[in-house]
């Protein structure tokens, strides 16, 4: 028996009103999709996306009353398996990243000729990933780019939490072995047990990720630590002294 390839319900969204009714012309003169609705409003839209649960949405960027952005979180969370298909007059490389970021399945120009949107739609309906050739390579430029600025900035973030993780007293200790000061010397100047400070130096040794003394003396140097340990620790003796 012969497969027929099923028809792409489609729901546009753009609050161009001569944009959108060209638009849905071209779908029903040149292409076989079902335009099931038509809103030149992002919040009435989403809604018709709950009623019609259609294949694809072409969702315009730029709306009044709630962004393309914020609409296509919107429609991902609704988990209708929708494929949104990202509308725009612009080829910013930042506004591509964040909306495919967001789960766009695609991305296209409203000055792209009428067949590159009718066969972008239909790669979207059949669960494709699609954007136009001149944006390809600007977008990957912008990903690999953000990608590694995003992962340094939460490696910077995650080290900068072991610090804060440790305790007044950890940080005590650390600042005095910073120092060069001994086991011994670190229980004396505390008021405490070399015992105690051992456990202290593995508590630390923990947190920090750290397998030994040099490394968590050169941890605490290469972040700052040391100042801003023996700053607390003034201002402490200062208080007391009043």
């Amino acid at each position: 028996m012969r497969q027929f390839k099923k028809q792409a319900r489609v729901i546009l969204i753009d609050d161009n009103k001569d944009h959108l009714a060209g638009i849905r012309e071209l779908l029903s003169l040149e292409s076989s999709f079902d335009v099931v609705a038509v809103s030149t409003s992002a919040n009435i839209g989403i809604n018709l996306i709950k009623k019609h649960k259609p294949d694809v949405v072409l969702m315009d960027m730029n709306m009044p009353e709630k962004d393309g952005l914020q609409a296509i979180q919107e429609i991902e969370s609704l988990n209708l398996h929708t494929s949104v298909l990202a509308l725009s007059a612009y080829d910013d490389a930042d506004l591509i990243y964040r909306a495919m970021k967001l789960g766009a399945k695609g991305y296209v120009l409203k000055t792209m000729a009428s067949s590159q949107l009718i066969f972008a739609i239909d790669e979207v309906a059949n669960g494709k990933v699609y954007m136009p050739p001149m944006l390809t390579a600007r977008f990957f430029e912008y990903f690999q780019k953000s990608f590694k600025e995003e992962s340094i900035a939460q490696q910077q973030a995650q080290e900068s939490n072991y610090l804060t993780d440790l305790t007044q007293r950890e940080e005590e200790v650390l600042d005095l072995l910073t120092q060069g000061i001994t086991y011994k010397g670190v229980a004396k100047q505390l008021f405490i047990s070399e015992t105690t400070v051992k456990t202290h130096v593995n508590n630390i040794f923990q947190k920090l990720q750290v397998n030994d003394r040099t490394q968590a003396v050169l941890y605490a140097i290469n972040h700052g630590f040391t100042s801003k340990s023996k700053a607390r620790m003034a201002n402490s003796s200062l208080v007391s002294a009043i």
